[in-house]
């Protein structure tokens, strides 16, 4: 505990732009925020953000109207396969301002709250390759994935051989929580903080997800 104060204190005085040390003060008790972006592709390199949104949590209660949401014009072209799946064409998005002139305010939107997300790993890393040159760093948020947090509740005491289906989809199913519509990145960030709220709660009541039982091999076979 002692090392990681010592640590968010170092990074905090040693940031290239001091207008950004809000990010590393205490976060305010109860709220994270939850969010999702859309890409032109999936190379974390070439590829760029062409939609961000995120929304807040306090307590057990997703509050909608303080949400964050920005169309982007993007440094990459989206490519066909992008544009299948989240419908966004150049001509939506040339005329919208880039990553670098929308992140402040996303920033502020954000502030020292923990960040929840589903495949968290990847907008993290489209975010950072923007944000470095403003603080010369990855941002310190603390991350919290929702696959993972489904993971220990369903199959977190599963045999070996157990198959493992971390879809959004199948969570949403499994969870009883209506899909709203993916590849929206403010639906994706709503029904991502729906997830993070209910499972949360199953662990602190230590609840788990039941599982379909599998029939033991000799109970398969007729002789």
């Amino acid at each position: 505990m002692v090392y990681q104060t010592l640590r968010r204190y170092f990074h905090m005085a040693s940031i290239g732009d001091q207008s950004y040390r809000f990010l590393f003060k205490r976060p305010p008790p109860g709220e994270v925020v939850a969010f999702d972006c859309e890409t032109t592709g999936l190379d974390v390199a070439k590829d760029d953000i062409i939609t961000i949104a995120a929304v807040l949590i306090k307590g057990d209660r997703i509050v909608l109207r303080e949400k964050f949401e920005a169309l982007v014009r993007p440094d990459a072209i989206i490519k066909p396969d992008a544009m299948k799946i989240h419908r966004l064409r150049e001509a939506d998005v040339e005329n919208q301002l880039p990553i670098r002139k929308i992140l402040r305010d996303f920033l502020y939107f954000i502030g020292s709250r923990p960040l929840v997300g589903y495949y968290l790993e990847f907008d993290m890393k489209m975010i950072d390759k923007h944000v470095l040159p403003f603080i010369q760093m990855g941002l310190p948020n603390q991350r919290i994935e929702v696959s993972n947090l489904y993971y220990d509740r369903k199959y977190g005491n599963a045999p070996p051989g157990t198959t493992i289906d971390l879809r959004f989809v199948s969570i949403l199913k499994d969870l009883g929580l209506p899909n709203l519509g993916q590849h929206d990145a403010l639906s994706d960030a709503v029904m991502t903080a729906m997830i993070y709220i209910v499972l949360r709660d199953m662990k602190k009541r230590g609840a788990r997800i039941e599982r379909e039982r599998v029939r033991p091999l000799a109970d398969a076979i007729e002789f």
